[in-house]
């Protein structure tokens, strides 16, 4: 499709814990009006260790832990680790401290499945209403996935990578699309706490990822009818999966030849090699049940999406193969030649930086310091026991650099949070339910009438925006900053994002919608609830002007014990609204 394309309680002696850094940092920051939003590109916003020991002693019963953190610090970590920041969360956080409650999520097991949630609803069945071939039940499956159960710290990253190693549910057109993008979801949170070197061969052979850039069904060349491999996965194999375009420093700053210009990691040559390695793969229809003999059509059963592809010698180029200084001889193996081409990929000096540098633009800042990126890429080349690409270290490494537990002062910091974290926090924080199970989210790309961006729904394989992204003709532009979500963004994503948050927040979508429990008793407090909602949506970061404002618009209709349920939901929900439409909520610092 190319061009179409991861404590101890401390005592309240400081010298107990030195290991990690206490930070002290709640200044907000931000616009001081509402009304920016809504003709403006979010103006205003920016862009861009674990806890230590305790000791033991005959009085350490009689002491009580401190916390490590203030709560907003404790809120923007989890903010950025997952999509929530509950009391309980905060709490856990501000007990244990950032690395310890890493390691735990780390720890969490996977609970559902999307493939076990399609096929306990039914949707792995073959049925008179297209479960064969209808989408949609793809676009439920990731809603639900990312709205219910446990693990959110792996849902995240794994959300993360799937808009690095991209594949689309859009262009799924054959047997059981659901199913397909079910079992590469599932790969991605598998893998999520694994080895890049893991992810990368797995993505490799997935069935999805299989169709999506035509390695499915890719065949060896034919001198006899001209026939030669497809290229399209060996092209975005290097230039988005691990590599990029250009010889890249450890801290991620482009390498320059003596003239000043870029320097090319790859050549058309190394695309047409490296496209042999990729062919003879196919679904797997021999893990298929038939039960009325072999039928190709339609196809009764799913196990051929989960797992990887099959491999068939015939089909596969016995060529030799050159790339990137890497020779792989004549009728080397399909397994030998495949282990040979993603070993120099994983081990290539640009993977760390380029596949670290976009991690922190997803998690933490758009434009990080090169001195952030090379501290990151130093771990994913060496996580401090030898091994190289151990995403465990790397998300560590991201979530708990200083760059990222600082709040940062400055109005160019940050990120855009993208709609599909907007909209997965405000409706997890809100304890979102389903009253049919069904979740029934459709596909939510349009701008005009929804969020402008959906799960597993990327336009191309370049994602929904590109790393490099700069709003064109912006002040941003002119001090040379990136920006990737605000690709997304303009008058008309503003409108249709705050027009589907209104309408969800109040009346839901579907059998989806939220709960107001968490905030009902605030609902005669306008200061409280704005405050509990500056805590648990931004971690602090409203501006003391937008909180005054956004109060002051809530007490324009008054609401005491007396008013009626109705009104006092109204408030909640206006509350809710308008914290989530600001500027300042908008973007993440």
């Amino acid at each position: 499709m190319h061009n179409n394309n991861e404590m101890k309680a401390a005592t309240n002696d400081s010298s107990l814990k030195p290991a990690e850094p206490q930070f002290s940092t709640e200044a907000s920051v931000g616009l001081a009006s509402l009304a920016a939003i809504a003709t403006t590109s979010c103006g205003g916003g920016g862009v861009s260790g674990g806890g230590g020991g305790n000791q033991t002693s005959s009085v350490a019963s009689s002491v009580t832990p401190q916390p490590l953190y203030t709560k907003p610090e404790a809120a923007r970590f989890l903010l950025q680790a997952q999509f929530t920041a509950t009391d309980d969360e905060i709490l856990s956080v501000r007990t244990l401290g950032y690395e310890a409650w890493l390691n735990a999520q780390f720890a969490t097991p996977i609970d559902q499945t999307g493939a076990q949630w399609l096929t306990a609803n039914g949707h792995a069945t073959p049925t008179h209403d297209g479960n064969y071939f209808n989408p949609v039940y793809g676009d439920w499956m990731a809603w639900n996935q990312l709205l219910t159960g446990s693990g959110q710290v792996r849902k995240r990253l794994a959300l993360a990578l799937s808009e690095f190693f991209v594949v689309s549910l859009n262009p799924i057109d054959g047997f059981w699309p659901p199913m397909l993008i079910a079992g590469y979801w599932d790969l991605l949170n598998a893998k999520v706490f694994d080895n890049f070197r893991n992810l990368l061969e797995d993505i490799s052979l997935n069935p999805a990822m299989g169709f999506y850039l035509n390695t499915k069904g890719n065949l060896k060349e034919d001198a006899a009818i001209g026939r030669q491999p497809d290229e399209n996965y060996a092209r975005e194999i290097m230039q988005l999966f691990s590599i990029g375009l250009y010889e890249l420093n450890l801290d991620g700053t482009v390498k320059t030849n003596v003239q000043g210009s870029p320097i090319e990691t790859y050549v058309q040559s190394d695309i047409t090699n490296l496209a042999r390695v990729f062919t003879g793969y196919d679904w797997d229809y021999s893990k298929v049940t038939w039960t009325n003999g072999f039928e190709k059509y339609p196809v009764p059963s799913t196990e051929f999406t989960s797992g990887r592809m099959a491999f068939d010698a015939q089909k596969h180029s016995t060529l030799a193969v050159s790339f990137l200084d890497t020779n792989i001889p004549a009728n080397t193996s399909g397994q030998d030649a495949l282990r040979a081409a993603l070993d120099t990929l994983f081990n290539h000096a640009n993977t760390g930086p380029f596949f670290c540098k976009q991690m922190i633009q997803r998690l933490v800042t758009s434009n990080p310091s090169p001195a952030y990126v090379q501290r990151v890429a130093s771990v994913f080349n060496n996580n401090g026991s030898g091994v190289r690409g151990d995403l465990k270290s790397v998300w560590r490494a991201i979530l708990t650099d200083s760059e990222a537990r600082t709040l940062p002062t400055n109005k160019t910091a940050g990120k855009l949070r993208e709609p599909i974290v907007r909209l997965t926090q405000i409706a997890r924080t809100f304890n979102v339910s389903s009253s049919n199970g069904k979740w029934e989210i459709y596909d939510l790309s349009n701008a005009d009438t929804a969020l402008g961006q959906a799960p597993l729904r990327s336009p191309s394989v370049f994602n929904y925006f590109r790393p490099g992204y700069v709003p064109p003709n912006t002040a941003m532009a002119t001090q040379g900053l990136l920006a990737p979500e605000f690709q997304l963004h303009n008058e008309t994503s503003t409108a249709g994002y705050i027009n589907l948050l209104t309408y969800f927040i109040k009346s839901g979508y579907a059998d989806v919608k939220i709960s107001l429990s968490a905030i009902e008793s605030l609902a005669t407090d306008a200061k409280a609830l704005v405050e509990w909602l500056n805590l648990h949506l931004t971690a602090n970061q409203l501006s003391a002007a937008t909180l005054d404002l956004i109060q002051q618009a809530l007490e324009a209709t008054p609401v005491t014990a007396a008013s009626s349920s109705d009104a006092k939901s109204d408030r909640l929900y206006a509350a809710i609204l308008l914290v989530a439409a600001c500027p300042e909520y908008l973007i993440q610092k």
